[in-house]
């Protein structure tokens, strides 16, 4: 009977095995991050936080301010909301959308954390008080 060898690992595999070997190893913080930057990696979610960001809104004026279609903006929303930056909330027919500003908050200062920044550090360069 002829034993098989192992082939070794294509370039895909072995990247595949080596993200899946760092983020299990990563510290919740890290994990934490990981999530909204992921989320944040789009930029038509970036339109939509920005747009929370200023005010609530419905999907549909979301719709009219990113340009996407209905389903797409439904779909950026959920990704936002599975990251915990966005909840919403059915009022009649229409689903209002909302940035979380505790978990924004949160998310900068974990931010700040992990890259060593202090309050006066996360200035601009340049900005004087």
């Amino acid at each position: 009977m002829r034993r098989l060898r192992r082939q070794p690992l294509s370039p895909s595999r072995a990247r595949i095995r080596s993200t899946i070997a760092t983020i299990v190893d990563q510290p919740d913080e890290l994990r934490a991050l990981r999530v909204i930057h992921k989320a944040l990696a789009d930029v038509n979610r970036m339109r939509i936080v920005r747009h929370l960001a200023e005010r609530d809104a419905s999907v549909t004026d979301l719709i009219g301010e990113v340009g996407l279609s209905q389903p797409l903006v439904s779909w950026h929303i959920g990704r936002l909301r599975a990251a915990g930056l966005v909840e919403t909330r059915r009022k009649g027919r229409e689903t209002l959308c909302r940035l979380r500003p505790e978990a924004w908050e949160a998310f900068v200062e974990r931010e700040r954390a992990v890259l060593g920044l202090g309050g006066a550090a996360a200035r601009p360069r340049g900005a004087t008080s």
